[in-house]
């Protein structure tokens, strides 16, 4: 594995904090994601990893120790094959969607944003 300057050699996860992990999981569940890591710590608290089948960079669920949280714009993207075939599964699911895939054109790949039960808002890009 290439290493930067500084060591990094890898993303492995990104964190989105969440109060109700338990939601959360069986949203992400319903995605297709996979919980690899469920662990409780100090406090109460509990650490939970949710990953793509296959994938190598997951999202933590988090609770945030003072129990705030704004729902925010994660900058999170996934990836599909089939942008109308996901957004299209997605929306069955009753999934917060927007309306339609943005095709922007040129080397903008067609995207959708989606918002998981805290608020947060997710890309899903296709990929040639």
């Amino acid at each position: 594995m290439a290493l930067t300057a500084t060591g990094i050699g890898a993303i492995s996860l990104v964190c989105v904090p969440t109060i109700e992990q338990d939601t959360a999981i069986a949203f992400y569940e319903s995605l297709g994601f996979e919980k690899r890591t469920d662990t409780p710590f100090g406090g109460g608290y509990r650490w939970v990893e949710v990953y793509p089948p296959g994938g190598t960079t997951g999202i933590a669920l988090a609770s945030p120790p003072d129990g705030d949280i704004t729902p925010m714009q994660t900058g999170i993207t996934l990836t599909t094959d089939d942008i109308d075939s996901t957004h299209a599964a997605m929306k069955a699911l009753g999934v917060d969607v927007d309306a339609d895939v943005a095709r922007l054109g040129g080397p903008v790949p067609p995207m959708f944003w989606f918002r998981d039960p805290t608020g947060h808002t997710l890309m899903v890009v296709e990929q040639s």
